[in-house]
């Protein structure tokens, strides 16, 4: 693949530092970024993402979905000669562990009524 094909991505970081800039084949999906995202974050972060699942890419104010490709992404801005795209990358763990880590209240309900039938 050429070189000018290749699409030039940083990632920002919720303290403002990023990670990268990296070039990505246009066919490169958000899953592969995520991945590599991961597996490039700082260890001396406070938040960091055990799995790629836990990261949310955002661009141009969208969330972007794992399926799609770089090349589906890219904006107007990306057609900037030498331009680097910024990603904001989000650390949200997944729902199903957050569930699963929730306390649950095991203690009876009483049900008190203070109806009467006549």
């Amino acid at each position: 693949m050429p070189e000018e094909d290749l699409i030039e991505l940083k990632f920002r970081l919720y303290d403002g530092s990023d990670i990268g800039p990296f070039r990505y084949s246009p066919a490169s999906t958000i899953a592969m970024l995520k991945e590599r995202i991961v597996a490039e974050w700082p260890k001396d972060k406070k938040i960091a993402p055990k799995a790629a699942n836990d990261v949310k890419l955002i661009c141009a104010g969208k969330i972007l979905e794992n399926s799609r490709s770089v090349g589906q992404c890219k904006t107007p801005f990306g057609e900037l000669p030498n331009g680097i795209i910024t990603m904001h990358a989000v650390v949200q763990p997944s729902i199903a562990k957050a569930k699963s880590e929730k306390k649950i209240d095991e203690t009876p309900k009483k049900s008190i009524c203070s109806c009467s039938i006549l």
